[in-house]
């Protein structure tokens, strides 16, 4: 775009009207008896929100020293008032109490029933997928310390306790009648073992 086109030269504003300026009419004071002007607005009180009284200066001070926007209602219905002006007299609900707004659960007890038409939620509610999140990620030791046992990442506590104890009765010289041809083996059985306890994986 260029500013400096012969197009722009051209364009011109009408100065404005003058005399179309109007003045705001003159309001006469509410206050009974007073022929001021009434220059200042004055709420007309509660379940009249938006309507106003206009006062002079000395009316709309006196108006405002006793106003009192809760006259007329009992102490009770000042309390209930001040409690819903909390969350702007808006309707709201104990957490957890109401089963409209629980979205897609069909009951709100159960966490298994979940009414997923799209299959998003499905990961989060298959039993597989569960137990796959809460198994710890092992690092490359440990897959290694868990091959010298005979076992894959997939291995819980119990399986390698249960598959340890077997070698051990398995290898040891005492259980295989004085053999010590297994015992190289034994020893990285152990250390694989021992190191599996300190990652908390046995």
């Amino acid at each position: 775009m260029n500013l400096n086109s012969r197009l722009f030269d051209s364009i011109r504003v009408k100065p404005a009207n003058k005399s179309a300026a109007t003045t705001p009419a003159q309001v006469r004071c509410d206050y009974p008896g007073c022929a001021a002007t009434g220059e200042f607005r004055a709420p007309q009180g509660r379940d009249r929100e938006g309507q106003f009284f206009c006062f002079c200066l000395d009316h709309v001070r006196e108006y405002n020293a006793s106003y009192n926007y809760f006259n007329g209602m009992s102490a009770e219905d000042v309390a209930v008032y001040q409690r819903d002006a909390l969350t702007g007299h808006r309707p709201t609900w104990t957490m957890g109490a109401n089963r409209a707004a629980k979205g897609f659960r069909e009951d709100g007890d159960d966490a298994a029933t979940v009414r997923d038409p799209l299959g998003m939620f499905r990961a989060r509610t298959h039993g597989d997928a569960r137990e796959q999140v809460k198994r710890p990620k092992v690092g490359v030791a440990a897959v290694k310390a868990l091959d010298q046992l005979g076992l894959d990442d997939s291995a819980d506590q119990g399986t390698v306790k249960a598959r340890y104890k077997e070698l051990v009765k398995r290898l040891h010289p005492d259980a295989n009648g004085g053999d010590r041809s297994n015992e190289d083996r034994l020893r990285e059985i152990i250390r694989a073992y021992n190191y599996l306890k300190t990652i908390k994986l046995a």
